[in-house]
Protein backbone atom coordinates (compact mmCIF):
# COMPACT_ATOMS: atom_id res chain seq x y z
CA UNK A 1 0.00 0.00 0.00
CA UNK A 2 2.74 2.43 1.34
CA UNK A 3 4.84 1.72 -2.01
CA UNK A 4 1.24 2.27 -3.91
CA UNK A 5 1.21 5.82 -2.67
CA UNK A 6 4.62 6.32 -3.42
CA UNK A 7 4.55 5.53 -6.75
CA UNK A 8 1.46 7.72 -7.26
CA UNK A 9 3.56 10.54 -5.95
CA UNK A 10 6.12 10.18 -8.14
CA UNK A 11 4.08 10.48 -10.76
CA UNK A 12 2.29 13.44 -9.44
CA UNK A 13 5.67 14.79 -9.17
CA UNK A 14 6.99 14.22 -12.70
CA UNK A 15 3.63 14.97 -14.31
CA UNK A 16 3.58 18.50 -12.40
CA UNK A 17 7.12 19.16 -13.47
CA UNK A 18 6.48 18.71 -16.81
CA UNK A 19 3.44 20.28 -16.98
CA UNK A 20 5.40 23.18 -15.50
CA UNK A 21 7.99 22.75 -18.15
CA UNK A 22 5.92 22.90 -21.41
CA UNK A 23 3.87 25.91 -19.61
CA UNK A 24 7.72 27.69 -19.63
CA UNK A 25 7.81 26.66 -23.39
CA UNK A 26 4.69 28.12 -24.46
CA UNK A 27 5.13 31.52 -21.90
CA UNK A 28 8.45 32.29 -24.83
CA UNK A 29 6.62 31.44 -27.60
CA UNK A 30 4.03 33.83 -26.81
CA UNK A 31 6.55 36.49 -25.88
CA UNK A 32 8.38 35.65 -29.32
CA UNK A 33 5.29 35.77 -31.05
CA UNK A 34 4.22 39.14 -29.80
CA UNK A 35 7.29 40.29 -30.65
CA UNK A 36 7.70 38.43 -34.14
CA UNK A 37 9.26 41.25 -36.29
CA UNK A 38 11.26 42.15 -34.26
CA UNK A 39 12.81 38.44 -33.60
CA UNK A 40 12.75 38.24 -37.15
CA UNK A 41 14.76 41.45 -37.67
CA UNK A 42 16.97 40.26 -35.39
CA UNK A 43 17.61 37.16 -37.31
CA UNK A 44 18.54 37.98 -40.60
CA UNK A 45 20.03 41.63 -40.11
CA UNK A 46 23.71 40.13 -39.29
CA UNK A 47 23.72 37.07 -41.98
CA UNK A 48 21.68 39.39 -44.99
CA UNK A 49 24.28 42.18 -44.27
CA UNK A 50 27.54 39.50 -44.26
CA UNK A 51 25.70 38.02 -47.74
CA UNK A 52 25.02 41.64 -48.98
CA UNK A 53 28.51 43.01 -48.38
CA UNK A 54 30.69 40.17 -49.30
CA UNK A 55 28.20 38.23 -51.94
CA UNK A 56 26.75 41.23 -53.96
CA UNK A 57 29.09 44.62 -53.58
CA UNK A 58 32.60 43.05 -53.08
CA UNK A 59 32.01 41.61 -56.52
CA UNK A 60 30.08 44.75 -57.90
CA UNK A 61 32.96 46.83 -56.90
CA UNK A 62 35.39 44.50 -58.46
CA UNK A 63 36.79 43.40 -54.82
CA UNK A 64 36.96 39.65 -55.49
CA UNK A 65 38.26 36.50 -53.62
CA UNK A 66 39.55 35.37 -57.37
CA UNK A 67 38.29 34.27 -60.43
CA UNK A 68 34.44 33.34 -60.99
CA UNK A 69 35.42 29.92 -60.05
CA UNK A 70 36.51 31.13 -56.69
CA UNK A 71 33.89 33.48 -55.96
CA UNK A 72 31.34 30.80 -56.35
CA UNK A 73 33.23 28.78 -53.98
CA UNK A 74 33.80 31.45 -51.60
CA UNK A 75 30.17 31.91 -51.97
CA UNK A 76 29.51 28.41 -50.91
CA UNK A 77 31.73 28.52 -47.84
CA UNK A 78 29.90 31.63 -47.14
CA UNK A 79 26.07 30.34 -47.06
CA UNK A 80 26.98 27.93 -44.95
CA UNK A 81 28.95 29.45 -42.39
CA UNK A 82 26.44 32.29 -42.07
CA UNK A 83 23.81 29.91 -41.20
CA UNK A 84 26.63 28.32 -38.56
CA UNK A 85 26.81 32.07 -37.63
CA UNK A 86 23.22 32.44 -36.81
CA UNK A 87 22.73 29.56 -35.03
CA UNK A 88 25.04 30.87 -32.59
CA UNK A 89 23.83 34.17 -32.67
CA UNK A 90 20.33 32.90 -31.13
CA UNK A 91 21.58 30.74 -29.07
CA UNK A 92 23.92 33.38 -27.12
CA UNK A 93 20.96 35.93 -27.34
CA UNK A 94 17.89 33.89 -26.72
CA UNK A 95 19.62 32.39 -23.56
CA UNK A 96 22.67 34.25 -22.51
CA UNK A 97 21.15 37.92 -22.82
CA UNK A 98 17.98 37.03 -21.78
CA UNK A 99 19.46 35.31 -18.53
CA UNK A 100 21.14 38.37 -17.61
CA UNK A 101 18.33 40.38 -18.20
CA UNK A 102 16.67 38.01 -15.63
CA UNK A 103 19.26 37.88 -12.68
CA UNK A 104 19.98 41.69 -13.31
CA UNK A 105 17.36 44.46 -12.67
CA UNK A 106 14.02 42.65 -13.53
CA UNK A 107 14.66 39.67 -11.37
CA UNK A 108 12.44 38.07 -13.57
CA UNK A 109 13.83 34.53 -12.59
CA UNK A 110 13.02 34.55 -9.23
CA UNK A 111 9.38 33.91 -11.09
CA UNK A 112 10.41 31.37 -13.15
CA UNK A 113 12.32 29.34 -10.15
CA UNK A 114 9.06 29.52 -8.00
CA UNK A 115 7.60 26.91 -10.86
CA UNK A 116 6.63 23.24 -9.31
CA UNK A 117 9.71 21.70 -11.17
CA UNK A 118 13.30 21.49 -10.14
CA UNK A 119 15.51 24.41 -10.89
CA UNK A 120 17.65 22.55 -12.95
CA UNK A 121 14.56 21.53 -15.17
CA UNK A 122 13.89 25.71 -15.22
CA UNK A 123 17.33 26.06 -16.80
CA UNK A 124 16.95 23.02 -19.25
CA UNK A 125 13.62 24.82 -20.26
CA UNK A 126 16.04 28.19 -21.39
CA UNK A 127 18.20 25.70 -23.21
CA UNK A 128 15.58 24.25 -25.37
CA UNK A 129 13.55 27.19 -26.22
CA UNK A 130 16.86 28.85 -27.62
CA UNK A 131 17.29 25.66 -29.72
CA UNK A 132 14.01 25.65 -31.31
CA UNK A 133 14.29 29.76 -31.87
CA UNK A 134 18.22 28.32 -33.44
CA UNK A 135 16.27 26.13 -35.63
CA UNK A 136 14.01 28.91 -36.71
CA UNK A 137 16.61 31.23 -37.32
CA UNK A 138 18.26 28.19 -39.34
CA UNK A 139 15.77 28.05 -41.77
CA UNK A 140 14.66 32.12 -42.16
CA UNK A 141 18.51 32.50 -42.87
CA UNK A 142 19.11 29.71 -45.49
CA UNK A 143 17.43 31.65 -48.14
CA UNK A 144 18.35 35.21 -47.80
CA UNK A 145 22.03 33.97 -47.99
CA UNK A 146 21.77 31.53 -50.93
CA UNK A 147 19.50 34.32 -52.87
CA UNK A 148 21.33 37.38 -52.11
CA UNK A 149 24.72 37.95 -54.40
CA UNK A 150 25.86 39.75 -57.67
CA UNK A 151 25.28 38.29 -61.36
CA UNK A 152 27.34 35.61 -61.77
CA UNK A 153 28.45 34.69 -58.17
CA UNK A 154 26.19 31.80 -57.12
CA UNK A 155 26.15 29.16 -54.25
CA UNK A 156 26.40 25.56 -55.50
CA UNK A 157 23.89 24.09 -52.70
CA UNK A 158 22.76 20.32 -52.11
CA UNK A 159 21.09 19.28 -49.31
CA UNK A 160 22.09 15.99 -47.37
CA UNK A 161 18.65 15.84 -45.83
CA UNK A 162 19.61 13.23 -43.00
CA UNK A 163 22.53 14.89 -42.19
CA UNK A 164 20.23 18.20 -42.08
CA UNK A 165 17.70 17.03 -40.13
CA UNK A 166 20.30 15.39 -37.33
CA UNK A 167 22.82 18.01 -37.25
CA UNK A 168 20.87 21.34 -37.38
CA UNK A 169 18.97 20.58 -34.12
CA UNK A 170 22.52 18.96 -32.11
CA UNK A 171 24.14 22.59 -33.50
CA UNK A 172 21.18 24.75 -31.96
CA UNK A 173 21.18 22.89 -28.61
CA UNK A 174 25.16 23.14 -28.53
CA UNK A 175 24.83 27.12 -29.12
CA UNK A 176 22.41 27.47 -26.42
CA UNK A 177 23.95 25.52 -24.04
CA UNK A 178 26.45 27.68 -24.91
CA UNK A 179 24.19 30.29 -24.14
CA UNK A 180 23.58 28.80 -20.76
CA UNK A 181 27.46 28.55 -19.97
CA UNK A 182 27.68 32.36 -20.87
CA UNK A 183 24.84 34.19 -19.45
CA UNK A 184 25.09 32.14 -15.79
CA UNK A 185 29.08 32.79 -16.01
CA UNK A 186 29.02 36.76 -16.69
CA UNK A 187 27.05 39.62 -14.38
CA UNK A 188 24.74 41.81 -16.09
CA UNK A 189 27.05 44.69 -15.78
CA UNK A 190 29.70 43.19 -17.51
CA UNK A 191 27.66 41.59 -20.69
CA UNK A 192 29.81 43.48 -22.78
CA UNK A 193 32.84 41.70 -21.69
CA UNK A 194 31.30 38.61 -22.94
CA UNK A 195 31.03 39.99 -26.92
CA UNK A 196 34.95 41.51 -26.61
CA UNK A 197 36.32 38.48 -24.98
CA UNK A 198 34.53 35.29 -26.03
CA UNK A 199 32.02 35.47 -28.71
CA UNK A 200 34.52 37.49 -31.44
CA UNK A 201 37.23 35.13 -30.99
CA UNK A 202 34.81 32.65 -31.35
CA UNK A 203 33.03 34.00 -34.71
CA UNK A 204 36.57 34.72 -36.30
CA UNK A 205 38.14 31.72 -35.61
CA UNK A 206 35.00 29.55 -36.12
CA UNK A 207 35.49 28.84 -39.68
CA UNK A 208 32.75 31.34 -40.89
CA UNK A 209 34.48 32.72 -44.05
CA UNK A 210 36.31 29.41 -44.42
CA UNK A 211 36.78 25.77 -44.28
CA UNK A 212 39.13 24.06 -41.93
CA UNK A 213 40.99 22.53 -44.77
CA UNK A 214 41.95 25.87 -46.03
CA UNK A 215 43.85 27.10 -42.58
CA UNK A 216 46.36 24.47 -42.94
CA UNK A 217 49.15 26.89 -44.83
CA UNK A 218 49.22 29.09 -41.31
CA UNK A 219 52.11 26.76 -39.80
CA UNK A 220 54.80 27.37 -37.08
CA UNK A 221 57.83 25.04 -38.90
CA UNK A 222 55.98 21.52 -39.46
CA UNK A 223 52.92 22.81 -36.94
CA UNK A 224 49.69 23.62 -38.31
CA UNK A 225 49.18 26.01 -35.66
CA UNK A 226 46.05 27.58 -36.21
CA UNK A 227 44.17 24.52 -37.22
CA UNK A 228 44.92 23.18 -33.76
CA UNK A 229 44.01 26.22 -32.44
CA UNK A 230 40.60 26.03 -33.39
CA UNK A 231 39.60 22.11 -32.60
CA UNK A 232 38.57 24.35 -29.11
CA UNK A 233 36.20 26.37 -31.09
CA UNK A 234 32.47 24.99 -31.16
CA UNK A 235 31.26 26.93 -33.79
CA UNK A 236 34.06 25.60 -36.16
CA UNK A 237 32.27 22.14 -35.68
CA UNK A 238 28.87 24.05 -36.26
CA UNK A 239 30.02 25.33 -39.70
CA UNK A 240 32.02 22.45 -40.52
CA UNK A 241 28.54 20.51 -40.28
CA UNK A 242 26.32 23.11 -41.94
CA UNK A 243 28.86 22.63 -45.07
CA UNK A 244 28.35 18.99 -44.61
CA UNK A 245 24.35 19.75 -44.70
CA UNK A 246 24.14 22.40 -47.24
CA UNK A 247 27.40 21.92 -49.89
CA UNK A 248 29.76 19.66 -51.44
CA UNK A 249 32.65 21.32 -50.43
CA UNK A 250 35.58 19.51 -48.02
CA UNK A 251 34.76 19.53 -44.66
CA UNK A 252 35.50 17.61 -41.68
CA UNK A 253 34.24 14.22 -40.89
CA UNK A 254 31.03 13.68 -39.90
CA UNK A 255 32.28 11.08 -37.52
CA UNK A 256 34.43 13.64 -35.76
CA UNK A 257 31.98 16.28 -36.03
CA UNK A 258 28.99 14.58 -33.95
CA UNK A 259 31.03 12.87 -30.87
CA UNK A 260 32.72 16.61 -30.72
CA UNK A 261 29.14 18.54 -30.71
CA UNK A 262 27.49 16.12 -28.12
CA UNK A 263 30.84 16.32 -25.79
CA UNK A 264 30.39 19.78 -25.94
CA UNK A 265 26.00 19.37 -25.80
CA UNK A 266 27.29 17.67 -22.52
CA UNK A 267 30.07 19.62 -21.52
CA UNK A 268 27.93 22.94 -21.39
CA UNK A 269 25.08 21.51 -20.37
CA UNK A 270 26.75 20.16 -17.06
CA UNK A 271 28.31 23.83 -16.30
CA UNK A 272 25.79 25.53 -17.07
CA UNK A 273 23.40 23.77 -15.13
CA UNK A 274 25.76 24.13 -12.03
CA UNK A 275 26.14 27.57 -12.33
CA UNK A 276 22.36 28.21 -12.74
CA UNK A 277 21.62 26.41 -9.44
CA UNK A 278 24.39 28.33 -7.59
CA UNK A 279 23.59 31.58 -8.83
CA UNK A 280 19.96 31.16 -8.21
CA UNK A 281 21.06 29.39 -4.55
CA UNK A 282 23.05 32.15 -3.66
Amino acid sequence: MATTLLSAGTRSRAQTSRAAFWALILRDATVIRKDLRLFILRTLIQPFLLSFVFLYVFPKIGQSVGGSSAEGQFATTLVAGVVGISIMFQGVQSVALNMAQEFGFTREIEDRVQAPCPIWLVALEKVISGALQGMVSAALVLPIASLVHARGVHASLTLHWWVLLTLVPLACLAMSSLGLVLGTSFEPRNIGLMFGFIILPITFLGGTYYDFNRLAPVQWGSWHWLQTLVLVNPLLYVNEGMRAAFTNIPHLHLYVIYPVLLAFVAGFLTLGLKNFSRRVLS
